[in-house]
């Protein structure tokens, strides 16, 4: 890695010369934030509607389900229960300082949350924001604390005691009114960290945020010893699970929490589904639980042969190139043309189970997209060959799967997508305290935000894939990233739970399976059909790649 990159990626909110300058004013998210209005404010969203369609209350999330906006006035919506009022950017950028070997600043940063960060507040937040971009954040750096094996150099803090694990405690103790008083075990999407579930709190919510809670909730569970907290997110997913449609396999994308009834019907890999379906197999990957992998085996199968479009082969045959679209989760029929740029982390989850091919058919889409804009469109009509939703939060997404797909094949065209996007980053989004949220990609109009996941996610993702002698890739020490990008070792002992792990009524289903023996089941190809010879040719040979760019307007 060129020292020049290094130092450019250091820039982006941590420059080494600046160092103050990551925690200075505008770049911790919350008290500013808060002047907008208190939390919920503005209309919900609602995934499953076509357009600028209003989403049900409840459901919304920044991740998951994109503030839609009725008119593009500059507003931001459902954004202050994200926030939550406890320094979020301080907390979710912990492990990036450490991945990128900054100890002094990584020290600093961990005192800092721990003289300062309470969650003793009467907020109401989004319980997977909180749990994917705090707990998360604070299990992680608790991990590289606490690891006399983790390579990243000294982390330690002096007379640490165990105070992030204490904080995360606190905090996961507080989100579970969110699994009270349902009748379903799907949990509410809001809690007040005071009050518990508020009063006017809506029964709905998405797949994604009320099924993606088992790896941090799980970490957490097995450090301490109380299996409290992997029931409820485990029971959270059974739950989900038992609701798919018995014709198609596949799951809708918003659900009443107390009926099972689903509100959204629209299946897809996007928003309020992504990482339902990315926590099933890490969630395998970190624990061992045979039946996670079985029920993601089954979840991919379903998407084949359900939401995949196109040709066979991606690098082969005749026809359109693979597209995995949305689909009514009953029939399986075309629900409309758009597709969602949080859905560019699906050729990362096929690279984890060596689904490498389709991979990199899918990626090159998204590419050509941010080719095209600069940036990827929060929704892109792949009809119309024009965004539906023209903002672009500095989302990791691509930046993840271009990362993951260059460490499984090692073709030098992704480090030149990487700098694409780097650059991309630096003309469009560069602001005086950070960088900015596009307001439209097309106008390159900004935002007064930065999300938090920029510095957890899509900094480190493009740090890693130009640092090729990180520790990460060195040390011999085996990784996972979590959906919010918080780096957790891989090691027996989240392999090994303290209880027996049976739900009332349920048969004991506790079979472990080491790592190795993860082997999903890939239906169009895999990793076997990528020849060595091609790793220094394009991934996607030249006609394919020609016929994407036709079909997103490049040429």
């Amino acid at each position: 890695m060129a020292v020049g990159d290094r130092e450019w990626l250091l820039g982006l909110g941590m420059a080494v010369e600046d160092r103050g300058r990551l925690w200075g004013p505008g770049m911790i998210a919350g008290d500013r934030e808060r002047e907008r209005g208190g939390p919920g404010t503005g209309p919900g969203v609602s995934p499953g509607g076509s357009g600028r369609a209003q989403p049900p209350p409840g459901a919304a999330r920044p991740r998951d389900i994109p503030p839609l906006y009725e008119s593009w006035s500059g507003s931001n919506l459902n954004i202050n229960d994200v926030l939550g009022n406890y320094s979020l950017t301080l907390i979710d950028a912990l492990d990036t300082l450490a991945v990128m070997g900054n100890s002094s600043e990584f020290q600093k940063a961990v005192k800092l949350v721990i003289d300062t960060v309470s969650f003793d507040k009467d907020s109401t937040v989004q319980v997977f924001e909180a749990t994917i971009r705090v707990l998360g954040s604070l299990l992680s750096a608790h991990i590289i604390i606490t690891d006399s094996k983790q390579p990243f150099g000294d982390m330690t803090i002096k007379d640490y005691d165990n105070e992030l694990l204490h904080l995360a405690h606190d905090l996961a103790v507080r989100l579970l009114p969110a699994f009270e008083n349902t009748k379903t075990g799907i949990p509410y999407p809001r809690v007040n960290l005071k009050k518990g579930v508020p009063p006017d709190s809506h029964n709905e919510t998405c797949t994604a945020g009320a099924g993606s809670l088992l790896v941090e909730f799980g970490i957490l569970s097995r450090l301490l010893g109380d299996s409290t907290f992997e029931w409820v997110a485990r029971r959270a997913v059974k739950a989900l699970w038992s609701l798919r449609s018995n014709n198609t396999g596949l799951l809708g994308n918003v659900v009443n929490i107390q009926t099972g009834h689903w509100v959204g019907k629209q299946s897809g890999l996007g928003a309020g589904s992504d990482s339902f379906y990315e926590y099933l197999l890490k969630s395998y990957i970190l624990f061992g639980e045979k039946e996670d992998l079985e029920m993601f085996n089954a979840a991919y199968q379903n998407i084949q042969n359900h939401l995949r479009r196109g040709r066979e082969a991606c690098n082969e045959g005749e026809g359109d190139p693979p597209l995995y679209v949305n689909v009514n989760m009953y029939t399986g029929q075309l629900m409309n043309t758009w597709i969602d740029s949080l859905q560019a982390f699906f050729p990362g989850l096929q690279v984890l189970i060596g689904d490498v091919e389709d991979a990199i058919c899918l990626h090159a889409f998204y590419y050509a997209i941010w080719k095209r804009y600069g940036a990827l469109p929060e929704r892109y009509n792949w009809q119309l060959q024009a965004p539906d939703v023209p903002f672009y939060p500095l989302r990791p997404e691509l930046v993840e799967s271009t990362y993951l797909l260059y460490q499984a094949t090692k073709n030098p065209f992704y480090l030149h997508v990487g700098m694409d996007i780097l650059q991309s980053l630096e003309k469009y989004t560069k602001a005086k305290c950070g960088y900015a949220t596009l307001h439209h990609v097309v106008e390159k109009t900004k935002e007064d935000r930065m999300e938090s996941f920029f510095l957890s996610e899509t900094c480190k993702y493009l740090y890693l894939l130009f640092d090729e002698e990180n520790p990460v890739h060195k040390s011999g020490n085996k990784f996972m990233f979590t959906t919010e990008g918080h780096i957790v070792s891989v090691d027996e002992r989240f392999r090994n739970s303290l209880w027996e792990d049976i739900l009332p009524g349920e048969e004991e289903s506790s079979q472990k399976s080491k790592p190795t023996e993860l082997k999903a089941a890939n239906f169009s190809s895999n990793c076997n059909r990528v020849p060595d010879e091609r790793r220094y040719l394009l991934p996607l040979k030249s006609n394919y790649m020609r016929q994407i760019d036709r079909m997103v307007g490049l040429i």
